[in-house]
């Protein structure tokens, strides 16, 4: 049974059932999942969760879920020494986190895996979502493990990579013509007219929860230790919180030492709200319309950047933004280095963390994880300037004219 005991506002403090719900009444803030750490303790070990399956769910009593999880291997994805990349940078502790290897490419099946296993518990029979293309991928998976029905609403211009990595999985699939953020507007208002369970909305609290494991994962591959600095990307800003809220409960339940990790949000700037909100040393997030090659993050209004900015400040971390210039050679270096294809916002992280270690914000000596949300493949039209080939006869006088004649 789950140690979870009841959801909370995260800024007044009321309390509510664990219910498929993802505001306060009062205050219309934010509710979360609060949890009876002193009893979780008890159960908790290193030695325990050794023993568990090398996927998200070898945490599941930290987890608000009941049992009978929807599971299609999500998690425990590698923690990669980047010795060439770190090389590059003068990083000698670098590590990629390389989330591009869950069952549907990228970190929302971590999420999704939590969200859809408690939209069952819920009885839901039909799941939704509202996705720039990786969510609607992964809902729609997980649907179809779990025999549930699945609506995906994508913004229209989603490349087709994105579409058909959602509609392979057969759910009715939607676009919308306007951007994620009327996309995410559509579905608020349908969650009050239907029973489904909105895996970023109504069940939004439970699928935070599936994004900390990311945290939880990388203090346990780094030998039960939290990092010195994390670079993480941000659409919402919600799994950048949920890496934080991962390290502290693993120090909270004496897993690890007391945390004190610096992290450092990314964004593209072409879509870079709570970037801005950092600047200009503001705690107000104001939307923006969102331009730029990084899709997974393009959110104009991130509803969790008021909490990301706040682990940003209190972490002693940062935020920064990028170009879409330097975004493509974020790609190329990951690449070329460590053989680690990336979407966009891999790019936007690779590009955040070589800023952040030129201007010595990083140092060489500390141990720094750089979170990679993202495989590339989807998206790979943004840098097929890289394919250029040279055609021979085939035969090995043709190669040796071509490549090995004098010049």
């Amino acid at each position: 049974m789950s140690y979870a005991r009841a959801l909370r506002c995260r800024k007044c403090g009321q309390e509510y059932p664990l219910e498929p719900r993802n505001m306060c009444d009062f205050c219309l803030s934010p509710v979360e999942v609060s949890y009876d750490y002193k009893a979780m303790a008890k159960s908790v070990t290193r030695d325990k969760l050794k023993e568990g399956p090398l996927s998200i769910w070898r945490y599941r009593d930290m987890m608000p879920t009941n049992g009978d999880e929807v599971d299609i291997g999500t998690g425990y994805t590698p923690l990669i020494k980047a010795d060439n990349l770190g090389g590059e940078l003068g990083l000698n502790q670098l590590y990629i986190k390389n989330d591009c290897l869950n069952p549907t490419y990228s970190f929302k099946d971590r999420a999704v895996s939590v969200a859809v296993t408690k939209a069952r518990e819920f009885g839901f029979d039909t799941v939704a979502c509202a996705s720039t293309g990786n969510l609607a991928a992964s809902v729609a998976a997980h649907a179809a493990k779990a025999n549930m029905k699945a609506y995906v609403f994508v913004p229209a211009d989603v490349g087709p990579g994105k579409l058909v990595g959602a509609a392979i999985h057969n759910p009715t699939l939607v676009t919308v013509d306007g951007s994620y953020d009327d996309v995410n507007r559509l579905c608020i208002n349908l969650v009050q007219k239907y029973n489904w369970g909105f895996i970023n909305i109504n069940l939004r609290p439970y699928y935070a929860e599936g994004s900390k494991t990311l945290g939880h994962e990388i203090a346990e591959q780094l030998g039960w230790r939290s990092p010195d600095c994390v670079i993480a990307p941000a659409g919402s800003g919600l799994m950048f919180t949920r890496i934080w809220k991962g390290l502290d409960e693993m120090a909270m339940l004496k897993l690890i030492e007391p945390v004190n990790t610096h992290m450092y949000l990314s964004q593209a700037a072409g879509s870079s709200p709570i970037v801005n909100a950092y600047e200009a040393g503001s705690l107000h997030v104001h939307p923006v319309t969102p331009n730029t090659i990084a899709k997974s993050i393009a959110i104009g209004s991130p509803t969790d950047g008021y909490y990301a900015l706040l682990v940003a400040r209190q972490s002693g971390g940062g935020a920064c933004a990028v170009s879409d210039e330097e975004t493509i050679d974020g790609i190329k270096l990951l690449a070329q280095t460590e053989g680690i294809f990336a979407e966009a916002t891999g790019g936007v992280v690779i590009a955040v963390l070589k800023k952040l270690a030129e201007s010595g914000k990083i140092s060489k000596d500390q141990t720094t994880v750089a979170v990679i949300t993202g495989a590339g493949p989807r998206t790979q039209d943004i840098v097929s300037d890289v394919v250029h080939a040279t055609t021979v006869k085939p035969n090995v006088e043709a190669f040796e004219e071509a490549f090995l004649s004098p010049v």
